[in-house]
């Protein structure tokens, strides 16, 4: 992991959050020599519905449903 100032990640905020975009790698800021703050990539978490917390909502939930499917859900064949 690699290591920067408080000052060295101030100055250079948007290409540190770009690297750790690009590689996945964390960034550990420390502050007079003492490890202060991490910054890591975010992890993408499923779409919860409600209080069921095993039941995800895929990513394509608000789509429109095709032809085949709204005829379905309208009575047709």
């Amino acid at each position: 992991m690699r290591t920067v100032t408080s000052t060295e990640a101030k100055a250079r905020l948007n290409a540190l959050l770009a690297e750790v975009e690009q590689t996945g790698a964390s960034v550990t800021i420390t502050n007079h020599g003492r490890p202060v703050a991490v910054l890591s990539p975010v992890v993408a978490r499923p779409r919860k519905f409600g209080q069921m917390p095993g039941l995800a909502v895929p990513d394509d939930f608000d789509e429109p449903l095709s032809k085949d499917e709204l005829a379905a859900w309208e009575g047709g064949s």
